[in-house]
């Protein structure tokens, strides 16, 4: 992120209304190649590609909050790669990780990562250290350690549904799966603040949170959840689930989150008074029926109403509910960022 707009989230966060109102998205795979004209293989396979891509988004938005930015991934392949799922690649479209394991009874089977050797954590790592002279000298600095959450990583190892039912059926070996991903985590931050010392926040992303139940949420998400927060006293701690976000939203403050990306079948008002007046909102226009499929002049006159839809726009980054989709043109962002702007 640009050093001006890490300073003004920090500001948002705090509870100051800037001058002109933030705008903010999250970019990365589903959406970069393709809006920058390459493959998606391309992107992950070239850091030439990746950076130009990243610098071309950065530059024809230069007042747009991009977060993490310059967000080094390889898509839900990124953390199951490190426990050894065999991934497959498509040349437009998102790889793929495979399960590890068709039972929980088998958690035994599965040995936890090290993020310094094990599967692309390597190669992401590597891909930001020799990029990175060319972000700080474009006025960047890398500023989030990342990862998937605890939830979402155990659906890919295990499988969606497999793992809904473990934690019904066999919570014991559920919590043992779920501590082994937690540490993993743990490590894997570190190792992104060790290794970039600008780092000063946490991205976390695990839309499973938004499938299960309260009981669920406070025995299986918030305990790891608020572990993983803590893995380094991080400025920004950013938590993304941008399904069913009504369960999660009243454990956020406990887990630590200070912003909070979400559904946008959910209000911004109903997830400020769920979530309490300190917690920055990060949403909440439709991102793919609207941003991506919908007129500029339909996203113009929906983004005007998602910003008359609450009062205090204290604590709020304006934004789609969730991550930038496939195929949204740059008239359309255009047309975002002038609805934020002539509300009047």
């Amino acid at each position: 992120m640009k050093t001006s707009h890490w300073n003004n989230l920090l500001k948002i966060i705090d509870g100051e209304l800037l001058p002109e109102t933030p705008v903010a998205f999250i970019i990365d795979s589903p959406w970069l190649p393709g809006w920058h004209g390459i493959s998606t293989l391309n992107y992950y396979s070239s850091e030439k590609l990746w950076m130009e891509a990243n610098l071309h988004a950065e530059k024809t938005f230069p007042d747009v909050m991009f977060m993490p930015g310059f967000w080094s991934e390889f898509a839900m392949c990124t953390e199951p790669s490190a426990f050894g799922a065999r991934m497959i690649w498509h040349e437009m479209d998102l790889p793929f990780a495979e399960t590890l394991i068709n039972d929980i009874s088998q958690v035994n089977n599965i040995k936890e990562p090290n993020p310094k050797t094990d599967g692309l954590l390597p190669f992401i790592i590597q891909r930001l250290v020799n990029c990175q002279p060319e972000i700080q000298k474009a006025g960047y600095e890398i500023k989030f350690a990342i990862a998937r959450g605890p939830l979402n990583i155990a659906s890919f190892l295990l499988g969606s549904s497999e793992f809904m039912m473990a934690m019904m059926m066999d919570p014991d070996n559920t919590h043992k799966l779920l501590e082994k991903i937690t540490r993993f985590t743990i490590s894997w931050l570190e190792y992104q603040k060790e290794t970039f010392p600008s780092i000063d926040g946490i991205l976390i992303l695990d839309d499973i949170v938004g499938f299960v139940g309260d009981d669920e949420c406070s025995n299986f998400a918030a305990p790891y959840l608020k572990r993983i927060f803590s893995s380094f006293d991080a400025r920004v701690n950013f938590f993304h689930n941008d399904a069913q976000g009504l369960v999660s939203t009243p454990y956020l403050k406990e887990m630590g989150v200070n912003l909070f990306n979400f559904s946008y079948e959910h209000s911004l008002q109903e997830i400020r008074d769920l979530a309490g007046e300190d917690i920055t909102l990060l949403g909440n226009l439709p991102p793919r029926d609207v941003l991506a499929a919908g007129t500029p002049e339909q996203v113009y006159e929906d983004t005007k109403k998602m910003y008359r839809s609450i009062e205090d726009k204290r604590h709020i980054l304006w934004s789609v509910g969730g991550g930038m989709p496939p195929g949204v043109s740059t008239d359309n962002i255009m047309a975002f960022i002038r609805g934020t702007r002539n509300v009047l």
